[in-house]
């Protein structure tokens, strides 16, 4: 059974380690600092780091890669149109790979980088994804290379995933990300609820991950762009007319930028 675990890097990045107990393997997630997962194997003697993978190519995501590599001997998969270093394939969209005994689909959501791509686990019982910086929970990222009619394309694609797939993404953004869903419609009593137990959560320093993209569905702004609640409170705040749910999507993403 696979079972995924944090690791803490930096003030607010989470290194995913994806780890198969019968093997002793595992799998390290946007590491952008190596000595999390160094100081984890130091702990796990008789496990093996087997895979890196990459969703896109910021320092906070890939700065511990090379470190690892040349201390594990670990294979390294990375977006084919960005620079990833140490990187030993080079994956396209719609392209599935194997780790693990796992089978990962790529899906290439630009927005934040122009390449970023996502892996996702097509499970029947459950299916998770690994969103990096593209969808996070009760927010997306912020937009860097892409234009808001990529990033909106983007989340698009991820909202069709089925709802009970649990997103793992790679910042613990969450309570300030619904700090915002609040603003954005302060009579959504499942934002209400979801603020109060992330709050709880994170007072006593736990993990606000992995959400489910149902609750994104019901909590998350930047899926809810056609949302009526959502239309209004974009077109009051940008003092324009957003005729399309892509254009309430432009407003929200400027409106959080300055939040």
């Amino acid at each position: 059974m696979l079972k995924i675990e944090a690791l803490p890097a930096f003030t607010d990045n989470y290194i995913w380690l994806l780890q198969d107990s019968a093997q002793r393997h595992c799998v390290a997630v946007d590491p952008g600092d190596a000595e999390p997962v160094l100081a984890w194997l130091a702990a796990h003697p008789d496990w093996q780091l087997t895979d890196i993978l990459i969703t896109h190519h910021h320092h906070d995501h890939v700065g511990g890669v090379l470190h690892l590599k040349e201390r594990t001997s670990a294979r390294v998969y990375g977006p084919a149109d960005e620079k990833i270093p140490g990187r030993d394939y080079a994956l396209q969209d719609n392209q599935r790979i194997r780790v693990l005994d796992h089978e990962l689909l790529i899906l290439a959501v630009p927005g934040h980088t122009l390449g970023h791509i996502a892996y996702y686990h097509p499970d029947e019982r459950q299916p998770w994804l690994l969103s990096g910086d593209t969808l996070f929970a009760a927010g997306c990222g912020r937009l860097f290379e892409g234009t808001p009619q990529q990033m909106y394309a983007s989340l698009l694609r991820l909202a069709a995933l089925p709802d009970q797939t649990l997103i793992y993404c790679t910042h613990e953004y969450t309570l300030s990300n619904l700090l915002f869903a609040k603003a954005v419609e302060p009579d959504n009593a499942e934002v209400a609820k979801r603020l109060q137990d992330v709050t709880e959560l994170r007072a006593a320093n736990r993990c606000s991950l992995p959400s489910r993209l149902a609750l994104e569905h019901a909590t998350n702004p930047f899926l809810r762009s056609s949302e009526a609640t959502v239309c209004r409170a974009a077109r009051m705040r940008s003092g324009t007319i957003l005729e399309q749910p892509a254009d309430v999507f432009a407003a929200l993403r400027a409106w959080k930028d300055h939040f």
